[in-house]
């Protein structure tokens, strides 16, 4: 397969990162929750509105309710697939709480990537959780590996170099693997998105598929959303999967994943425990809950499998 290249909307796809590092910054520094690692990454973001910090809350806890039930499942027995990772912080966080994965890999563009591992290696707490006794850390300027942690830059387009990446990663086809994905596939034109699918579907015995993304975008909302990304840059080039939460079960189910579901951000949100949210709640005053209403409409979290180990998992 041939490399695709760089395309043109590449650069700002990969600005993405930092935008969302910066609005996980931000609520984190305001108490949403707690992360004692985006500080390496991010230094001084500008304070986010309220319904971005409560947003983003709601993106995080969602999705590490379903690793908490993955884990349920496997114990730390199990590999995760962080895709388009940015400065994501999730490996240092698990370690704190308490998991060390069979292997955790990190994928994003190499721009990214050499970004990560220059942070890495030049902060010490980073680097003390990712060394393991009697391990050894081998870093380029763009991937970094060591016992149970790499990061690669890859481009994802590409499953010639995915498929070197994650050999290089040690990875396991045979270990129960879950893959995480934060408004990724968006970004894959539908053919190559295609493509990975059915080539995770096919090499992996055992796994589940994470990805929070954009849902409902063909309302006026939507259309407005997407405006704002494609003045940016940002064509959104696998949008097709976005219309509903029936065409995002449909993207893994037509690429040979066992099954699917999906829900949106209100349902994901109203799973979170109670005391929990009043918590959050009392973090910022909303001066109109409808804002953050219509955002929670218009993202999801679907999950899907292959195997039976994940069949049965519930979010909300």
């Amino acid at each position: 397969m041939d490399t695709p290249g760089f395309y043109p909307c590449d650069e700002a796809v990969i600005s993405t990162n930092d935008d969302a590092s910066n609005c996980k910054r931000s609520a984190v520094k305001l108490g949403y929750w707690k992360d004692d690692y985006i500080g390496h990454f991010v230094r001084n973001p500008d304070r986010k509105a309220p319904e971005i910090n409560r947003g983003y809350y709601a993106r995080v806890k969602g999705i590490e309710m379903c690793i908490e039930k993955f884990f349920k499942k496997t114990g730390d027995k199990c590999q995760i697939i962080n895709l388009g990772c940015g400065f994501d912080t999730l490996y240092w966080r698990l370690r704190d709480a308490g998991h060390m994965v069979t292997n955790f890999v990190e994928l994003d563009f190499p721009t990214v990537t050499s970004r990560k591992c220059y942070q890495i290696k030049r902060n010490k707490i980073l680097l003390e959780k990712i060394h393991v006794e009697d391990g050894e850390v081998r870093l380029s300027p763009t991937d970094l590996h060591s016992t149970n942690y790499h990061i690669v830059g890859v481009d994802l387009r590409n499953i010639d170099e995915v498929a070197q990446k994650l050999q290089q990663s040690e990875i396991d086809y045979n270990v129960p693997t879950i893959f995480l994905a934060e408004c990724v596939l968006v970004y894959i034109e539908s053919q190559n998105c295609n493509n990975l699918l059915k080539w995770f579907a096919a090499n992996f015995k055992t796994a589940a598929f994470v990805n929070y993304e954009q849902v409902n975008m063909n309302d006026r909302f939507g259309e407005v959303m997407l405006n704002n990304l494609r003045q940016r840059g940002c064509s959104l080039a696998g949008v097709d999967s976005c219309v509903s939460l029936e065409t995002q079960i449909s993207r893994f189910m037509q690429c040979n994943w066992h099954g699917a579901r999906a829900w949106d951000m209100v349902q994901i949100y109203n799973s979170i425990p109670a005391a929990e949210r009043a918590r959050t709640e009392r973090i910022e005053m909303l001066d109109e809950g409808e804002l953050l209403m219509q955002l929670f409409q218009h993202y999801c979290i679907s999950i899907a499998w292959i195997g039976d180990l994940f069949q049965d998992i519930e979010i909300t």
